[in-house]
Order: C-alpha cells, then sequence, then structure tokens
C-alpha cells in the first residue's frame, strides 16, 4: 500500500468513525475501474464507496444522511477524491 492510500482512506475511516460511530464501516477504493476517466489520478484513492450504518443516521433522510457525511468529508471532496458512492443506513 503506498503511503498516499492509506493516508486518505486512514483520514476517511478516523472521520467517519469520530462522526458516526458506526456499527458497520466499509470504504472501498474504486479508483482502479476508473482509469483513464476524469478525475483519476495515478496512485488512486480518487473514486470512493462508502458502505455505513449507524444509529446516528436513524433520524435521517436520505439526502439528510448523504449532505452529513459530505459535510464531515468536505475537505478531502474538495481536494483529492473525485467521485463518491454512498450506501448508508441507519441501525
Amino acid at each position: 500500500m503506498n503511503k498516499n492510500r492509506a493516508r486518505v482512506y486512514d483520514t476517511l475511516e478516523q472521520k467517519l468513525t469520530e462522526a458516526f460511530a458506526p456499527d458497520y464501516l466499509e470504504i472501498i477504493d474504486e479508483s482502479e475501474q476508473h482509469r483513464g476517466h476524469g478525475g483519476w489520478r495515478e496512485g488512486g484513492e480518487t473514486h470512493f464507496r462508502i458502505v455505513m450504518k449507524s444509529a446516528a443516521l436513524n433520524e435521517l433522510s436520505r439526502v439528510q444522511r448523504s449532505r452529513s457525511v459530505h459535510r464531515v468529508l468536505e475537505a478531502e471532496l474538495q481536494d483529492r477524491i473525485h467521485a463518491l458512492s454512498l450506501d448508508l443506513s441507519g441501525t
């Protein structure tokens, strides 16, 4: 695993864990599937899929859940991450 990959993945994991205390969290780097497409960069960590279940999401609508994750990951979305796919649910 390259240093950049560890840094971005670990940052996502840390921020999502701190903000949502998820019962289940899976972060999938799908960058290689987008090689040659817009936003792809050598080294990956440009396209992610996040699957998360958290009681913190229970009272939120689907749109509110997505917005809350985007707020938490705002810096990463403005810098390194080109695309983010979300599968979010309460517990």
